[in-house]
């Protein structure tokens, strides 16, 4: 007797060939999910607005799977970051305070993507009205997905599992719109509404798993992840400098100031030490970290490379000395374990983080041997720990044996999904 299989209706703003780390996860979970009995349906926008692409993620979107697409109308291409390619200047700087942002901030809410709200409950009814379907699933931000699967869910008898990859209200850039209190109260009402209504909560640490279940009835963890492809390469060569490596978003608001104080003194400590030093920043980086680095005398050390292809940007992860983790300086910051996390630990290379010492990112850096992560203020602690890794990449034994880190490769992860949703159906 064959077993039923479960079809899901996935909306996702984020997917090839967007680039960045917003289209890993669902990208990862549905090349996965049909292993586990699950049917995946992909519903994205036709047009994206992408700030970063890499053509080279539509090869891992399986073949056989139902992909549905739809134009989006979006402000953002007249008002804001996008006139054109030739300008966009990415994502770590579209949040300044000034004008553009205010609008955006207090006129589109939650986010931009307001606007393809009800084209898309428009056309996703069509389909479910001649397609059955066992759970819609909603990934945010962009927030406005889950909007979607909210007057969908209304409609129809269809579970409904909201994904959370980061803080709705409380994201940490929200602030530099300059939002109104009616604003404020608009976008933390319909937040309410999401958590209390989508039959689970889906999120990515248990930070945030704590915050959410305060109103949702039902919250599950299932971090990021790696995948295969990040095990599978050719024999790697370590850096022959002391390689300081940085790959992916870096706001302002994660600016490491602390670091670049502790390298200055190093630097000036000893020649050896400047000579050997090498500062990597791979992907799109804020203006005030290249300002910060310039302002520490560190720029003959410092390279920005740019945003890469995932591929590459694996290989300089897999061939640097040092991987730099940032969490951002901000309040409810405990619970951010980024993604990028989880491919540095199948690099299997020391992690360097600074952040919070009481957060989710502390405890998984120790539970895996990893790495180790300083306070914000622990100038003299990390000053150590940089000596520490120093004299151990001079005495070429700089490196980690980590522990405990297959449960977090995206087919058992997916597997967890899995679980998850068969049971929002029993």
């Amino acid at each position: 007797m064959m077993s039923y299989k479960k079809k899901v209706l996935i909306i996702t703003y984020y997917w090839p060939p967007a680039g960045g780390s917003g289209v890993q996860r669902w990208l990862k979970f549905v090349k996965y999910l049909q292993n586990f009995d699950i049917v995946p349906v992909v519903y994205t926008v036709d047009n994206g607005n992408y700030l970063k692409e890499d053509e080279s993620l539509l090869k891992e979107v399986p073949q056989n799977i139902e992909i549905l697409k739809q134009p989006i109308l979006d402000p953002t291409n007249l008002l804001f970051w996008r006139k054109n390619k030739q300008q966009q200047k990415g994502v770590s700087n579209v949040s300044k305070g000034g004008l553009l942002s205010f609008i955006r901030g207090n006129f589109f809410i939650p986010d931009p993507k307001v606007t393809w709200v009800q084209p898309s409950v428009n056309y996703l009814q069509k389909y479910l009205d001649k397609n059955e379907v066992d759970v819609i699933i909603s990934s945010g931000p962009p927030h406005s997905m889950h909007l979607i699967a909210q007057k969908l869910h209304r409609k129809n008898e269809v579970k409904w599992l909201a994904d959370f990859r980061d803080h709705w209200t409380d994201l940490y850039y929200n602030k530099d719109f300059k939002q109104g209190l009616f604003a404020k109260n608009k976008s933390r009402k319909l937040e309410e509404a999401v958590l209390k209504n989508a039959d689970c909560i889906l999120t990515v640490s248990t930070g945030l798993q704590k915050e959410f279940s305060k109103i949702a009835k039902r919250v599950e963890v299932i971090t990021n992840g790696f995948d295969t492809e990040i095990l599978e390469s050719e024999k790697v060569v370590l850096d022959i400098n002391f390689s300081i490596s940085y790959i992916g978003l870096l706001p302002k608001q994660s600016n490491p100031i602390i670091l670049f104080k502790v390298l200055k003194e190093l630097c000036d400590e000893s020649l050896e030490f400047r000579r050997a030093l090498q500062i990597n920043f791979v992907g799109d980086i804020s203006e005030d970290v290249k300002a910060a680095i310039k302002a520490s005398d560190l720029e003959m050390n410092t390279s920005f490379l740019g945003y890469v292809s995932h591929q590459k940007a694996i290989a300089y992860q897999k061939c640097s000395q040092v991987l730099l983790l940032l969490i951002p300086d901000v309040v409810n910051n405990k619970g951010i374990l980024t993604g990028k996390l989880f491919e540095y630990l199948a690099a299997k290379r020391p992690i360097l983080a600074i952040g919070p010492t009481d957060g989710d990112l502390a405890t998984f850096l120790k539970e895996t041997n990893t790495g180790a992560i300083f306070a914000f203020e622990g100038q003299e602690k990390l000053k150590l720990e940089i000596k520490r890794l120093y004299i151990a990449f001079t005495e070429h034994t700089l490196f980690v044996t980590p522990k405990n880190i297959q449960k977090y490769h995206r087919k058992e992860l997916t597997k967890d999904l899995a679980s998850v949703l068969k049971s929002l159906n029993s």
